[in-house]
């Protein structure tokens, strides 16, 4: 299956791209990473919004599933208007992604305000009507670029690629070895205990020492007490629960590491950070392929549910007795 996220667009996306240079800035920021390969369709002109991108296919026939992809959480959203963008070659493939989706979309009744391809730090024009120096590329820096800035402001990290995000999740082979270790001696929390624990340390921005998240590792896997770690999370808790969990999964061997994964995946869909929710789900998924908490981040993800909609969700999840489910 295609690597692809979809998410609602967090506060330091919401900025005003007004030309192909900020466009092309923006979308780094709004995904988390600088993408390859990609097809990605981005909500402008409204306060909330989405952003959804999915790899580029190799076969021209795959094109009309890329777009199918990408059209449902716009319609979804109620989405009105977007840009589109395209990281390719000038290929074959990224022309026919370029004109089916702009055809869908409008279809749709959704406006294309831009529909760019990016290559090699150059933009280049798609729809008619652009100057001719547009249709052969136009360098730009995004280092340099002031919505780069504000994201390193509001501290964003645009990392590299995908890859590079995915790397932040790897394990550190001397913490798993502790951790390992410390597994032989501990056993699981009582009710209670966990969501105690993880509560201290989201407040206070700390992360558990090695007895804890051996304790922690040996309790997540009971669904009733896994939620005790998620559940009554609110967006403001949801920077410093994503630093929580993402030190635990590095830290974590990995036949314990789906549990932590998947409350990662769900505090970082809960900060809008989608990128990091999908890295997070796919480590869940290498230790636990059907992990419960991992499919509702999907489908959270896949509809690009906003986590402003939490507050409404959360009660319903709570009082169903089974979260996860």
């Amino acid at each position: 299956m295609e690597s692809h996220e979809h998410t609602p667009t967090s506060p330091v996306t919401r900025l005003h791209a007004r030309t192909p240079d900020d466009i092309a800035a923006f979308v780094p920021l709004a995904l988390g990473f600088v993408p390859e390969r990609s097809v990605v369709v981005i909500s402008v002109g409204s306060p909330g919004g989405m952003s959804a991108r999915v790899d580029l296919p190799h076969d021209p026939d795959d094109v009309d599933d890329v777009v199918e992809a990408l059209l449902r959480p716009a319609r979804r959203n109620g989405v009105r208007d977007v840009v589109v963008v395209i990281y390719d070659d000038d290929t074959t493939v990224a022309d026919e992604a370029a004109w089916a989706l702009h055809e869908e979309l409008t279809a749709a009744g959704i406006s294309v305000r831009e529909v760019l391809r990016v290559h090699d730090d150059h933009w280049y024009a798609v729809l008619p009507g652009a100057p001719l120096a547009a249709y052969r590329g136009v360098p730009f820096t995004r280092a340099d670029h002031p919505f780069t800035a504000q994201g390193v402001f509001d501290g964003r990290v645009t990392h590299a690629s995908r890859e590079a995000l995915r790397a932040t999740l790897a394990p550190d082979d001397g913490a798993t070895r502790a951790t390992g270790d410390a597994l032989a001696a501990a056993s699981a929390l009582p009710a209670g205990a966990l969501a105690s624990l993880v509560r201290r340390h989201v407040g206070s921005s700390t992360t558990f020492s090695t007895s804890e998240l051996a304790a922690v590792a040996l309790t997540l896997p009971s669904g009733a007490r896994r939620d005790e770690a998620w559940v009554w999370l609110a967006r403001a808790d949801a920077r410093r629960a994503v630093e929580l969990w993402s030190d635990a999964v590095r830290r974590l061997p990995g036949p314990h590491v789906a549990g932590p994964a998947a409350v990662l995946a769900f505090a970082a869909w809960l900060l809008g950070d989608g990128a990091l929710a999908w890295c997070a789900v796919d480590r869940c998924r290498e230790a636990e392929p059907t992990h419960s908490l991992a499919d509702l981040v999907v489908q959270l993800l896949e509809s690009a549910t906003s986590p402003d909609e939490w507050t409404t969700l959360q009660p319903r999840l709570a009082a169903s007795g089974d979260p996860a489910a």
